[in-house]
């Protein structure tokens, strides 16, 4: 994951914290005025979240712009749903940008929640609302509760990780059946993976066509109706100009990163219940991986 405008070599990080959860080992680094969680020791590849402590309100990962970038498709959103919390990057900043806004977050280890809150910042009160549950078992709760968002965000993304039950067509068919009409579906995912193609299909399934932006990470941005016109997507950009530049971010540039174009193999097989990614990887330990899509 990139992080804008920092450059620290790994003996330059000092641990400030450390724990075991039933999950992973969670850590905080600081290098310079930057801190970060990590789930790797020295934060080698893997920072989960990064805060500029001089600025805590600037952007220092670069997905979290692609994040925000699907408000030049919802603009306004009223009720958001956020699955993977990290430092609280995202809640905090779309509570900012739209305090009347109700944010649902949810996270499934109780150790990130603690060092969000402790070393990052985060505070979960008024209309942000923290759930420690995994993913999967919030969204069909919310499904049986009849609830709806018009901005939904997966950011449930380990460096070399995204649990296969969130990969799947039935789960992004779930998430759909909570978006309101025209409400927009981003996504942090991987950039180059050996399930690049099996990913997109499956989104295509449910969602027909996406925009697909990538700068290291890849992050999907997908609609519960048509996609707008380029013309909509720069006026609404122009509109938070700047806002985002109050967070550093650069807006006429991340709307460059919008994509239509499909550079996946799709007749790739859709990612099921049934036919999860762990089955696919196992497969492919025994038939080796070629890419032959150009561009990954």
């Amino acid at each position: 994951m990139l992080l804008l405008g920092l450059t620290a070599p790994a003996e330059a990080m000092r641990l400030l914290h450390s724990e075991r959860s039933l999950y992973r080992e969670v850590m905080v680094y600081d290098a310079g005025h930057i801190r970060c969680m990590c789930f790797t020791r020295a934060c080698r590849i893997g920072r989960q979240s990064c805060m500029d402590r001089q600025r805590p309100e600037r952007i220092v990962m670069s997905y979290i712009g692609m994040m925000l970038a699907s408000l030049y498709v919802q603009p306004a959103p009223e009720s958001i749903l956020i699955i993977g919390l990290g430092g609280g990057t995202l809640p905090m900043t779309l509570a900012r940008m739209f305090p009347l806004a109700r944010i649902d977050t949810v996270e499934i280890d109780p150790a990130v929640v603690r060092v969000a809150r402790a070393y990052f910042g985060f505070r979960d009160a008024g209309r942000i609302q923290v759930f420690e549950m995994d993913g999967r078992v919030f969204v069909k709760r919310a499904i049986r509760r009849a609830q709806h968002y018009d901005l939904i965000m997966l950011d449930a993304f380990d460096h070399e990780y995204i649990p296969e039950h969130l990969l799947t067509r039935e789960f992004i068919a779930e998430v759909k059946s909570l978006l309101v009409p025209q409400g927009v579906l981003a996504a942090n995912t991987f950039s180059t993976s050996r399930l690049y193609d099996h990913e997109s299909v499956t989104y295509a399934a449910e969602f027909n066509e996406f925009f697909n932006l990538k700068c290291e990470n890849r992050v999907i941005i997908a609609v519960n109706g048509d996609l707008p016109e380029d013309a909509v997507l720069q006026r609404h950009s122009m509109q938070l100009k700047d806002a985002f530049a109050e967070f550093g971010l650069d807006a006429p540039g991340l709307l460059s990163l919008f994509s239509r174009q499909a550079d996946w193999d799709e007749n790739a097989r859709v990612l099921t219940d049934q036919y999860s990614p762990a089955n696919l990887l196992n497969l492919r330990r025994l038939r080796p991986y070629k890419k032959d899509s150009p561009g990954r």
